[in-house]
């Protein structure tokens, strides 16, 4: 998997010039680790030897190359993970009081469903559906 992994991240920043460096690398890498989105000093906490300045550069060659998504949520922090078709169909759970954000998979059935909804709502309207992405915004269980 990690060497997919790695293999897909190189061939995309390819696509647009960009090298597969060894700083690229250790974000892919840290983002592959954690268990949810994660914000620039999560990363450089989990990667010691990153530097911020060059960390937030290349998410945004990340970003850039359909690499990495950012997730936006409240606080003064983006939150980044892999991209989906890298890793996984999921949504997610964010804190609206703390910025926390919680991966969730919804069961296959009920993803359908909402996939065929949307598909209905965008063929309703001309619209070419390319998939869809559901943040659901609450409060945590520290924040409660």
């Amino acid at each position: 998997m990690a060497d997919e992994l790695h293999g897909a991240a190189e061939a995309r920043l390819a696509e647009r010039d960009q090298r597969y460096t060894a700083n690229r690398r250790a974000i892919v890498e840290v983002l592959a680790a954690q268990p949810a989105p994660a914000t620039l000093p999560a990363l450089l906490r989990a990667r010691p030897g990153l530097s911020q300045s060059s960390t937030y550069r290349n998410l945004a060659a990340l970003e850039d190359a359909g690499v990495v998504r950012r997730v936006v949520a409240v606080g003064e922090h983006a939150h980044y993970e892999l991209a989906e078709d890298l890793t996984g169909h999921h949504h997610h759970l964010v804190c609206v009081t703390c910025g926390t954000i919680e991966d969730v998979t919804l069961d296959a059935s009920l993803e359908h469903r909402l996939e065929q909804a949307f598909a209905a709502a965008a063929a309703a309207r001309g619209f070419d559906l390319g998939g869809h992405s559901i943040d659901i915004e609450g409060r945590c269980r520290e924040c409660r």
